[in-house]
């Protein structure tokens, strides 16, 4: 028998009703006193799926008097964009369209410029939602035409709040009592990941697959367990989420919290995704630690190498070995920052010709052009060291590298003061 899902039946009608998102629906929110005003002007919605972006659409788009066209990105063609712009001017159309979007991503380059004019002059009013960032996925000349609003992952409070609605809905509309203590409704809020349509898909299945006795549908924890499995994994390798596990994860290192990035570790192994942070965690030995403790990075490659060979999920144990020790290592980016001062200079012109004493002279004729002919070779010297320009001309004073304050540097530093110090 079809049944229709319990998340449309608890569908929110009015903003207030809405969970959630009361950074944008709050009264007083610049948001939420320009749609009390009648202000309705070309938005995208951008946020993960099941917080409330298409809920919202829907009941701005209840509330005007313009013509309501739906369309969803993952189907729609040329030719569905070309029907919505053939009503304007119509009869129909004659308070003005507004077109929802959905899922404008999956939009190619064509597509979304189609709409370029109706949209610019006012003809058609486009709310758009998607759950990638729209900076990536639409097009500049659409979306500068855009006011972007993030719509952001719920709180476990707000889905427990539309797990205690959904359980009230279903013991009215079946006529049976719903006993759901607090550990399942908990569970099932906190396992959605923030994503109410997910909580109340496990509440529907559930309900299904619970049986009546004595007039009670009783939910017990297991069965809960057996629907939500994993749901916590708001995950995919090729989305925004992917991209701020990953920042989060070496940033947390950088910070020299542990606990934070031993977190981030773990949703991004739980989720299976083993090759993305063994090579974060790799760059962020020489990246962020570097120079402060020059073994943290071969001893984080033999923990890499080790976490591939094991596979997951034993490839936690040596994974989580590298973080903590990266994470409390004594930190330093010298060696980066001075890469990076060396490409500037590079990338505007500096890169003159190397001096001619360091070119090689191992051939007939090298000498005659004064190729290498000068050279000192250090070896020969008192602490194996000459003073002597190994710069470009241009770039002969010019200092890259600046030691850490860190125990190793200043070792090193110490070391070439007394050495260099006398000057020869």
């Amino acid at each position: 028998m079809n049944r229709t899902p319990l998340a449309q039946l608890i569908r929110p009608a009015s903003l207030d009703e809405v969970f959630g998102q009361q950074h944008l629906l709050k009264k007083g929110q610049v948001f939420r006193d320009m749609l009390d005003g009648g202000v309705i002007p070309n938005m995208v919605f951008f946020g993960p799926s099941g917080v409330g972006k298409t809920t919202v659409a829907q009941i701005i788009a209840e509330n005007t008097n313009m013509q309501l066209f739906k369309l969803n990105g993952t189907s729609a063609s040329i030719g569905d964009v070309k029907d919505v712009i053939a009503g304007v001017g119509t009869l129909a159309g004659m308070n003005g369209i507004l077109l929802y979007l959905d899922e404008i991503q999956y939009f190619n380059k064509k597509q979304q410029q189609s709409l370029l004019e109706t949209v610019e002059d006012g003809s058609i009013t486009l709310i758009a939602s998607t759950t990638e960032n729209p900076y990536f996925y639409v097009y500049n000349a659409l979306l500068s035409r855009c006011t972007v609003f993030e719509f952001k992952q719920l709180d476990y409070e707000d889905v427990r709040l539309a797990a205690d609605r959904a359980f009230a809905l279903l013991s009215e509309q079946e006529g049976v009592q719903y006993s759901a203590d607090d550990e399942v409704r908990d569970y099932i809020a906190k396992t959605a990941g923030g994503d109410v349509r997910k909580a109340l898909n496990a509440i529907d299945l559930l309900s299904a697959a619970t049986k009546v006795e004595e007039g009670v549908k009783t939910v017990t924890i297991d069965a809960v367990k057996q629907v939500t499995s994993r749901s916590a994994s708001r995950y995919d390798r090729a989305d925004d989420v992917h991209y701020d596990l990953m920042s989060a994860l070496q940033k947390s290192i950088r910070g020299s919290d542990p606990d934070a990035a031993l977190h981030y570790l773990a949703r991004l192994l739980e989720a299976g995704d083993l090759v993305s942070p063994c090579r974060r965690i790799l760059v962020t030995a020489s990246e962020d630690i570097g120079l402060a403790y020059p073994m943290a990075v071969v001893i984080v490659k033999a923990c890499v190498d080790s976490a591939m060979q094991l596979g997951l999920p034993e490839a936690m144990m040596p994974l989580s070995e590298a973080v903590v020790l990266l994470a409390t290592a004594p930190k330093s980016n010298t060696a980066n920052a001075a890469y990076t001062a060396a490409l500037h200079d590079i990338k505007n012109g500096e890169s003159t010709d190397v001096p001619l004493h360091l070119k090689p002279n191992c051939y007939s004729g090298a000498e005659k052009l004064g190729r290498g002919v000068d050279y000192k070779y250090p070896h020969e010297f008192p602490n194996r060291w000459i003073r002597q320009q190994y710069l470009p001309d241009s770039l002969a004073d010019k200092k890259y590298y600046e030691y850490g304050d860190n125990k190793a540097e200043q070792a090193a530093k110490a070391y070439w003061d007394l050495i260099k110090g006398g000057g020869q």
